[in-house]
């Protein structure tokens, strides 16, 4: 039984596949694939899809969709993707709810903080606009 992809699949799939060959006829039947192995899977099932990777690489499909859930979640984990720009829209945010803390150097290094309840974010923004505009 022949173990090459048909010719169907995009040559990066095909050279894949070749690698993954070349390792499974070093190594016992059933033996875990390494790390780097499932890494190139999954970049790969990114890119050409689950179902076509794992059919050209002879994977399961169960398993690289698994393997590709956990990197997809490790991406998504707050402590290594933190948002660089945060948009606030008006209507989400009702005076009653709104509050916020802000600290302020008085200029000699003495911070000042200001603990602002129930403000809308219009008012808000006057708000700081004058502050830093009365220490100018």
């Amino acid at each position: 039984m022949s173990r090459k992809p048909p010719a169907k699949f995009p040559a990066t799939l095909s050279t894949a596949r070749r690698q993954l060959d070349r390792w499974r006829s070093r190594h016992r039947p059933h033996t875990r694939l390494p790390k780097e192995s499932w890494e190139q899977a999954v970049a790969l099932a990114r890119k050409h899809g689950l179902n076509k990777t794992a059919s050209a690489l002879g994977l399961k499909y169960d398993s690289l969709k698994k393997h590709l859930e956990a990197t997809s979640s490790e991406v998504s984990d707050p402590q290594k993707a933190r948002p660089e720009f945060i948009e606030l829209l008006p209507q989400e945010l009702m005076p009653a709810s709104l509050q916020c803390t802000i600290t302020l150097d008085d200029g000699h290094g003495v911070p000042i903080q200001l603990h602002v309840k129930g403000i809308g974010v219009c008012d808000l923004v006057a708000l700081t606009r004058r502050l830093r505009d009365d220490r100018a």
